[in-house]
């Protein structure tokens, strides 16, 4: 039995103009800041000697090679990036961006916003617009009926708000 595996598809290369702005910051931040941090950091642990038995430098040159990484992520993620300036000109209709308030079939509501694969934020309810739930819902109207398969399972869901503007208010 073979290990190989077909390779994953890429994410969708969209995001709002704050989270470029936050992935930029970052970027920023990885590269004037916390890298010379780390890297004067571990010539001075470099120079206390032996380096097999130094747990200080074995730790700063994981550190390096994490920041290294990200770096490297980011710099090539970011000139890919498409930012979306302006909701759609069809404010009634589920796309990128908008905040949808959803109600599953044992009642109970829940509001998402549908952000790029780069910004997603669990507790601020900011969900994947390659998600499941987020496929399910795009070109959605107001009481439209979608169902998703979600790792619990199937779910059906109602759209019973869409708002560019804001979070909805909860109802």
């Amino acid at each position: 039995m073979s290990r190989w595996r077909p390779p994953q598809p890429g994410s969708t290369a969209v995001i709002t103009r704050a989270g470029f702005e936050s992935l930029r910051a970052e970027l920023d931040v990885l590269w004037h800041q916390r890298r010379p941090e780390v890297v004067r950091a571990l010539a001075a642990a470099a120079a206390e000697g032996d380096r097999s038995e130094n747990a200080e430098y074995t730790y700063r040159k994981k550190q390096l090679g994490e920041i290294d990484r990200r770096v490297r992520y980011l710099s090539k993620r970011l000139p890919a990036l498409r930012v979306i300036e302006h909701p759609p000109t069809r404010t009634d209709t589920v796309y990128f961006g908008a905040w949808v308030q959803i109600k599953d079939s044992d009642g109970t509501r829940h509001d998402y916003r549908i952000v790029g694969p780069d910004e997603i934020d669990p507790a601020r309810c900011w969900i994947s617009i390659d998600s499941p739930l987020a496929r399910a819902l795009l070109g959605k109207h107001v009481d439209d009926h979608a169902e998703a398969m979600l790792p619990s399972g199937m779910h059906h869901f109602e759209v019973c708000r869409i708002d560019y503007a804001s979070k909805p208010e909860s109802s």
